[in-house]
């Protein structure tokens, strides 16, 4: 994929994730554009690692894995600002 698709995949992965963990975080739009994107890439190397395929491009299980990734690293972005 090209970089502004994984931005625009990575801005919707992090608004999901956002509304599923809702919390008042600093940085508002550009920090969950930026979570949104690193929670796609980590959450397609711990799919690829354990297994279950990659982030090849806009399809549901893709979508699903950045959303995953996208929640691990709102969970730890809050875990270590606290």
């Amino acid at each position: 994929m090209g970089i502004l698709a994984w931005i625009i995949f990575g801005l919707i992965a992090g608004v999901i994730a956002k509304i599923i963990m809702p919390g008042n975080d600093p940085g508002g739009f550009i920090i969950t554009i930026l979570i949104g994107i690193a929670g796609a890439v980590i959450g397609g190397f711990i799919a690829t690692a354990l297994g279950w395929g990659e982030v090849s491009g806009f399809d549901f299980k893709s979508f699903l894995i950045a959303i995953g990734g996208s929640l691990l690293l709102l969970w730890l972005y809050r875990k270590f600002k606290k």
